[in-house]
């Protein structure tokens, strides 16, 4: 599945670009974390497919800048209006974890819990890799997501073991390095069970280094599965 994220600066901003997106994505990634004083309920109520709704603060690579306990509300109210993914940092206080998934439950688990962990450093050894995993889990993710940087092509090999070893397991992960020595993984990841990718619309629109464009994605895709 391809993940296309929106970030905009305002509701308009976001609501044009969502009526681009929804076309070419299987999961539109709404990036509330950009848009200046967030509409919610008007931007789900446009929605025409699947929305994963990030409210990403600043020290984990995103916009928000309010209290911790905004930011959680706004994740909140996502999961009451419906959103089909939410994501929350592994860094996160245990209580707000909680306090999303208590939202989750009452709604019958429409939505999906994403716990997300991103190192814009380096990539981990594996066995760290794996402690990251395991302490994503434990905190009731449904699907984990593990990012990391890729400062050399052979890091793309450990974060692909990593999708190998949670697919062999049966459980969900989304996992690729970030950078421009992890578009390997990028493309790789998919093939090895990783339950989504990332791709911006059209160039220059990256939310992360190294993201493919969309219609790069696809002409891969359709590469990698062709038969003769």
């Amino acid at each position: 599945m391809i993940c296309i994220p929106v970030v905009a600066q305002d509701n308009e901003e976001a609501l044009k670009k969502m009526e681009r997106v929804f076309p070419l994505a299987d999961i539109v990634e709404l990036r509330i974390d950009s848009i200046k004083h967030v509409n919610l309920k008007q931007l789900l109520s446009a929605s025409r497919g699947k929305i994963l709704v990030t409210n990403r603060k600043r020290d984990e690579g995103g916009y928000f800048t309010g209290e911790e306990e905004a930011r959680i509300a706004l994740l909140r109210e996502a999961v009451i209006l419906g959103a089909d993914y939410v994501d929350i940092e592994m860094n996160t206080e245990r209580v707000f974890i909680e306090e999303i998934i208590k939202t989750i439950e009452k709604y019958n688990h429409r939505t999906k819990l994403i716990v997300s962990h991103h190192d814009f450093d380096g990539t981990p050894a594996y066995t760290r890799l794996l402690d990251i995993y395991n302490e994503c889990a434990e905190k009731g993710a449904d699907i984990v997501k593990i990012v990391t940087f890729a400062g050399l092509m052979e890091d793309n090999l450990v974060i692909l073991q990593l999708v190998n070893y949670v697919r062999k397991l049966k459980r969900d992960i989304i996992a690729f390095c970030m950078g421009s020595e992890g578009r390997v993984s990028r493309v790789a990841a998919p093939l090895f069970g990783s339950y989504l990718s990332f791709a911006s619309l059209e160039a220059g629109a990256q939310s992360a280094p190294g993201q493919l464009t969309v219609k790069e994605t696809k002409e891969i895709d359709t590469i990698l599965h062709h038969e003769k």
